[in-house]
């Protein structure tokens, strides 16, 4: 086959899409360039049709480092490992944005990969595979009801900008990205500064428009290069619905409502039910064939419920919350923690608080980065009742995680305002629906509740929706079942004043506008009281952090004192280490973190930081302590770290002979600076009043005597080219020899 190109100017830039040319024993392969940013996408289908029991769709998004030129760090191991948490949230990005438009009847695996081969640092690779997947699915034999279009929308100078650069992202209120077909939106991802509904609003009805072209693009493709879609036969066997509905359907609903109720002897008669009409059916029908058919009845019915009455599985109206409360301080040493729970969703919040330097650095192609905020989420199987794997998190719970970080991000204090790196963990102990905003509430709450200064409360709550044909009912709230039975799941979480985040999910062909409008009206109104319920467990943050929680202070210094905080072979900032017991970092701007448990402790090392840099001036008074005798004079230690020498002539107004007859070492004494010379050694005098009158300018005779006096934690020159050493070699307890 022949390359085919196509191209389109999109954000003023070229993008191009090829095929025919790379991977081609795959089903479909496009190949696409957005600047200096290039993926390739590939799928391939099975060729059978697979046993489970739902859609067999995979999305890896792959990355290696070559894409940018690098290669990585460790010593040891140069193979990329297991993808990032940022790759995964790639990956199930565009996952979110193809599922809802293959056929309910197609059950063949689809695996679709997209490779990352080159990176500009300007034009995001997310947005460039998404509209590569889009087309190579177009292309393919894959029945899909695509194409679909994604564009990524910012903020500049308080317009929009669409696909903004990763520079002009830097300065962005809003990280918005919208996945639609010609029509209707079909998934939608967003980050925001506390931006309104209706700002919000406008901004996914722009990207819709911005769509529209591109999906024109890759339709002329499907022309020049596209396969025949393969035809998928309608496979629900009627009979088996139609006679178990006719039969059982009053003792179906009755049973699985009192099931989704939690009422008492549910499960065992659900169970009972199951295995009646399995046994009715079993010589043309499997039990999982019966109990999907259980589901699908139940659900029939729960939606024509909702739909004519307004009226929900539990009782309550369309726009009802479920019972809300929460409480803070639930644990006894950790930093913060928190228990949100909505009806029978429950999330255990807890918040850790530790000195910058524990911040957690991330590599990419792209370069290395660091975060000083996380969010991790955790739903183990007893959640839900049932037993199941522990160990590492799944990629739904690295997307739930994220959602509520991103959430809550806006929020969160600057490190000049709070000094400190951010870990928060989320226990779901129990889940009937929007863990992902359970989580999110309870962050807040655990946030407040460690001291953390966040800018405003975040609240969220999920929306979902039940459609027949062109009418559509909004629910606030959803539960598990109306999750899994309704079409779709609409989180969206903010403050009072505007939209932190948004995930979208959807089980139809897309969303109209007027959907999406009505839904931010209906969320917004559920936030506010839950904001308000929030606001009465815990009204502020706390004034303080937790007693078990360190203590964080920074002093800023001028870059130029750097070595002598360090000083010689390291020995000043190891001794203010071992005697505070203090984490201290030293960054290359002069920006000193001091971090311990004792509050008395940090402040002695904040002290004795700044005694060191401090600029000692004629006149100055100070009590020292004498810490070496020479034979022309006494070395007195008047700051920490900086010494002055008491000359024999200024000891005493009678001769002195030696500095023994006067002091000794380990002695307090009273000295005035009286020099600072050209080499910035000071020369004290201990002589005051009327005795200074008596005072002589005697100097040693050799220059060798004076050079035994300490250089004032001025560095020796090892280390770096200021006589420091790397931020990381002192960090107590773990102090590094080796350079």
């Amino acid at each position: 086959m022949k390359k085919i190109t196509q191209t389109i100017t999109i954000a003023d830039r070229p993008f191009t899409f090829e095929t025919g040319e790379l991977a081609p024993q795959a089903e479909s392969a496009v190949y696409a360039r957005y600047g200096d940013t290039v993926v390739l996408a590939t799928v391939a289908v099975s060729k059978q049709d697979s046993d489970r029991g739902y859609f067999p769709l995979s999305v890896e998004f792959t990355e290696k480092l070559y894409a940018g030129g690098r290669i990585k760090g460790s010593r040891w191991v140069k193979r990329e490992g297991r993808p990032s948490d940022d790759l995964i949230l790639k990956a199930r990005l565009i996952d979110r944005s193809i599922r809802p438009l293959f056929p309910k009847a197609f059950k063949k695996d689809v695996q679709v990969i997209v490779t990352v081969l080159s990176v500009d640092r300007e034009n995001d690779s997310d947005m460039v595979g998404m509209l590569a997947v889009s087309a190579a699915l177009y292309l393919s034999s894959i029945p899909w009801n695509g194409p679909i279009a994604s564009v990524r929308m910012g903020t500049a100078n308080g317009n929009f900008v669409v696909n903004p650069t990763n520079a002009e992202m830097e300065f962005s209120d809003l990280d918005l990205v919208v996945s639609s077909s010609k029509e209707k939106v079909v998934m939608i991802e967003a980050g925001a500064n506390q931006i309104p509904e209706e700002k919000m609003f406008s901004a996914i009805k722009m990207a819709l428009d911005e769509t529209k072209p591109i999906i024109a693009v890759i339709e002329e493709l499907q022309k020049k290069a596209g396969k025949k879609k393969q035809v998928v036969p309608e496979k629900r066997d009627h009979k088996l619905f139609d006679a178990i509905k006719k039969s059982h359907k009053k003792e179906i609903v009755e049973t699985l409502t009192a099931r989704t109720l939690k009422k008492e002897g549910a499960y065992e008669k659900h169970m009972q039910l199951i295995t009646e009409l399995s046994k009715a059916y079993e010589e043309a029908y499997s039990t999982s064939e019966v109990i999907g058919v259980l589901d699908e009845i139940f659900e029939e019915n729960m939606r024509e419920i909702i739909l004519k009455t307004g009226k929900r599985v539990d009782g309550r109206g369309l726009k009802d919350l479920r019972p809300l409360s929460g409480r803070v301080s639930v644990l006894p040493r950790t930093h913060g923690s928190a228990i949100f729970q909505r009806g029978d969703t429950q999330a255990l919040t807890i918040t850790t608080l530790a000195p910058p330097s524990l911040e957690m650095w991330l590599e990419s192609a792209e370069g290395e980065e660091t975060k000083r905020y996380m969010h991790h989420y955790n739903m183990p199987p007893f959640s839900v009742g049932e037993t199941g794997r522990v160990g590492y998190p799944g990629r739904r719970e690295i997307g739930h995680g994220a959602l509520a970080e991103r959430a809550l991000e806006p929020v969160i204090p600057t490190e000049e305002e709070f000094p400190y790196t951010i870990h928060v963990v989320s226990e779901i102990l129990s889940s009937n629906g929007s863990t992902s905003m359970a989580s999110t509430c309870g962050s807040t709450l655990s946030l407040m509740d460690a001291g953390v200064p966040i800018k405003a409360p975040v609240g969220g709550i999920s929306t979902g929706l039940v459609t027949q044909g062109e009418k559509f009912v909004l629910l606030t709230d959803i539960m598990g079942v109306e999750d899994f039975g309704g079409d779709m799941d609409f989180k969206v979480a903010g403050t009072k004043e505007g939209i932190t985040a948004i995930q979208l999910d959807i089980k139809i062909d897309g969303l109209t506008l007027p959907m999406i409008k009505d839904t931010f009206a209906q969320s917004y109104e559920a936030r506010l009281k839950i904001l308000d319920m929030m606001n009465s467990v815990i009204p502020s943050t706390r004034t303080a952090v937790s007693e078990y929680a360190p203590k964080v202070e920074t002093v800023t210094i001028d870059v130029e004192k750097i070595g002598e905080v360090i000083g010689p072979g390291g020995r000043m900032i190891k001794s203010i280490i071992a005697e505070t017991g203090c984490d201290i970092n030293v960054e290359d701007d002069g920006v000193v973190t001091i971090a311990g448990l004792d509050t008395a402790k940090v402040q002695t090392a904040v002290d004795w930081i700044k005694g060191i840099v401090r600029e000692v001036k004629e006149g100055e008074v100070f009590e020292g302590e004498v810490k070496r005798l020479m034979s022309f004079g006494a070395f007195v230690e008047i700051l920490p770290g900086k010494e002055g020498l008491v000359h024999l002539s200024k000891m005493s107004t009678e001769f002195v002979e030696k500095p023994e007859d006067v002091v000794s070492v380990g002695q307090t004494v009273r000295v005035r600076v009286v020099e600072i010379d050209q080499r910035k050694r000071i020369n004290l005098s201990m002589l005051f009043g009327e005795d200074t009158k008596s005072e002589r300018r005697d100097r040693p005779r050799l220059s060798s005597q004076r050079d035994d006096r300490s250089r004032g934690g001025r560095g020796d020159r090892q280390g770096d080219h200021r006589g420091g050493y790397s931020k990381q070699r002192y960090q107590h307890p773990h102090l590094r020899e080796d350079r």
